[in-house]
């Protein structure tokens, strides 16, 4: 297991602690201050956050993802407020990572991998605003690397990119049910997913 996570991620994980998702399962600013030292976030929006979080956990450099809620102003959102559109926030997932191990712009290329670029009103079986897709950049650094992936799909593509770049303030996590959903319900989660036909529209998109 070691070798195959590589050293620099091991000693990420010893420097937080074997950090998992309810290690971060609380509000953080977008200045990430809550993580130790050697460690950074990203969030994303890619429809469900359980698929969200569920793509990124097995990352290598990813220390751990939680679902949660970005973009909106409202303080605390609840996950009924957030699905009815009533906050503006979308379902989000915030990636902590080692920067040693994975770069940002390594995660732009799992996220483009797995969001359908081209609807902007939701994502698969999901719809309305709280399941657009987005980035949200933590600093001006992600800001520009998103920007500048953004346009390299429009060009591959010849379309435009309906994936928004937003501001983020707080990422707001959902309830305990919501974390780690894949791992804790497996056959529930598989059944969602397929149902909602989300892997064969990725297919459709980026081929595999």
């Amino acid at each position: 297991m070691i070798a195959r996570l590589g050293l620099a991620l091991v000693a990420a994980l010893m420097l937080a602690g074997a950090a998992s998702a309810d290690d971060y399962v609380r509000p953080a600013p977008a200045d990430g201050a809550d993580l130790p030292d050697g460690l950074a976030h990203a969030v994303f929006a890619s429809g469900c956050f359980w698929c969200t979080e569920a793509d990124f956990e097995p990352l290598p450099g990813v220390v751990a993802v939680v679902s949660g809620f970005a973009g909106g102003t409202e303080a605390n959102p609840g996950y009924y407020d957030v699905v009815r559109g009533r906050t503006g926030h979308v379902e989000s997932a915030r990636i902590i990572y080692d920067p040693a191990a994975v770069s940002f712009s390594a995660l732009l290329d799992h996220y483009w991998r797995n969001v359908d670029p081209f609807d902007g009103e939701g994502q698969f079986c999901d719809r309305g605003a709280a399941y657009a897709p987005a980035i949200f950049p933590v600093d001006d650094g992600q800001r520009a690397l998103a920007e500048a992936s953004k346009a390299a799909m429009a060009e591959r593509f010849g379309r435009d990119i309906a994936v928004r770049i937003g501001t983020f303030d707080t990422f707001w996590p959902a309830g305990a049910e919501h974390q780690n959903y894949a791992v804790n319900n497996p056959i529930r989660y598989q059944r969602y997913r397929f149902g909602c036909r989300r892997d064969q529209r990725l297919r459709q998109i980026w081929g595999g």
